[in-house]
């Protein structure tokens, strides 16, 4: 069935070659739609493999170190690293880092939650931190090879566990992420397919007997020929079965624009008479394990801590702050109050600044004085205040 039926209409009967679809006035010789049909012949596809193997010799970004490593626990890693995150960010900063660090599974289980956390920190989405250190402790420093196996883990769903089965084991299954939805919808001209529909056409078009080069290529061709926009389909290995070519735009359909939230809040950070600062970890789904100082929102009067109320009034504000999540967009007044407290989670300068915190709690840290802006590390003069208290 012609998947894009709902987009085109029909100039003439699809049975007869020399007969055309239109679109926007753009005209697509029937034969590459019906050519789409074809892809599932054995030839066809054979064919297709060949050329995109040849790409990939040629092309491809074989260099990248979890693509030459044997390694399975490396190849997780760089796959939990590079969701929602880009390729040259986790080379550049991360990857190599957290190996030095958990230079194994068995190392990242034993390693305590906070000191996962701070190796991670900056990457954002820190759930995959924890569902990773999880995982590590639950498989007993072996990773499952089967797909099954890998979905039981924390952490890892389908596109997950399809990638690690076939980059670490060689299982012959399709993978599935942003680049490769986006070469499929346009290869068999789908505008808004489901992810039952995609998967179905992923194992359709899947190399078997090298699953790991073809799937490493699909990936390529989506991230460096055929992109989201000015795709260069005159260098595409896929071109002579890609249904969507005359209008690659078309796929997949754009999705509406998300709307930002601005969330507007008052953070506190409280000292005592011992220099030390107060900070605990985050029990919520969101920077769940990251320490944190007191918030509030920005049209309290007063803050409510420990049983106390705080008002702004009586304390010095330090300035403002402003950072960008995913699903939101934080503007927060900073706030230095005095507590005579101490104990749990009281924190002096130095041990503070190494607490594993998200971007905003690190832009607190340089309006109180402690780190310097676009660094982690302490000043040394807080350092040798902590080692005389």
């Amino acid at each position: 069935m012609w998947r894009g039926g709902k987009s085109y209409t029909r100039a003439a009967s699809l049975k007869s070659e020399d007969k055309i679809m239109t679109y926007a006035g753009k005209h697509i010789d029937s034969a590459v739609v019906l050519g789409y049909r074809r892809i599932m012949h054995h030839e066809v596809l054979r064919s297709f493999h060949r050329k995109l193997h040849r790409w990939y010799d040629s092309q491809g970004r074989k260099d990248l170190p979890w693509r030459v490593t044997s390694d399975s626990y490396a190849v997780y890693l760089s796959e939990i690293m590079l969701q929602q995150t880009q390729v040259k960010t986790v080379l550049e900063r991360y990857y190599f880092q957290f190996l030095k660090r958990f230079p194994t599974l068995s190392a990242l289980a034993s390693a305590k939650q906070d000191e996962v956390l701070q190796a991670w920190q900056g990457l954002g989405y820190y759930t995959r931190a924890l569902n990773l250190h999880k995982a590590a402790q639950r498989c007993g420093g072996i990773l499952p090879e089967t797909v099954d196996g890998l979905m039981a883990l924390p952490g890892i769903g389908r596109n997950t566990a399809h990638a690690v089965a076939a980059f670490a084991f060689h299982q012959p299954v399709a993978v599935m992420e942003a680049n490769v939805r986006r070469v499929l919808s346009r290869v068999f001209a789908l505008s808004k397919a489901g992810e039952d529909e995609l998967w179905d056409r992923a194992a359709q078009l899947l190399d078997k007997g090298n699953p790991f080069d073809y799937n490493q290529a699909m990936m390529d061709i989506g991230a460096t020929v055929c992109t989201r926009r000015a795709p260069r389909c005159s260098e595409c290995p896929l071109a002579d079965i890609c249904a969507g070519k005359v209008a690659p735009e078309l796929y997949p359909a754009a999705k509406p624009k998300k709307i930002v939230n601005v969330r507007r809040k008052h953070i506190v950070v409280f000292k005592n008479s011992k220099g030390q600062f107060y900070a605990q970890p985050r029990q919520s789904r969101f920077l769940n394990g990251l320490y944190h100082f007191a918030e509030t929102d920005a049209g309290d009067p007063h803050l409510i801590w420990q049983g106390l109320r705080y008002a702004f009034s009586k304390g010095k504000r330090l300035g403002a702050i402003r950072q960008q999540y995913s699903h939101f967009t934080l503007e927060a007044d900073i706030w230095l109050m005095a507590a005579e407290h101490s104990g749990r989670h009281w924190h002096k300068p130095g041990a503070l600044v190494h607490l594993p915190v998200s971007m905003a709690e690190k832009k607190v840290m340089v309006l109180l004085g402690l780190t310097k802006a676009g660094t982690d590390t302490a000043r040394a003069k807080m350092a040798k205040t902590d080692r005389k208290q």
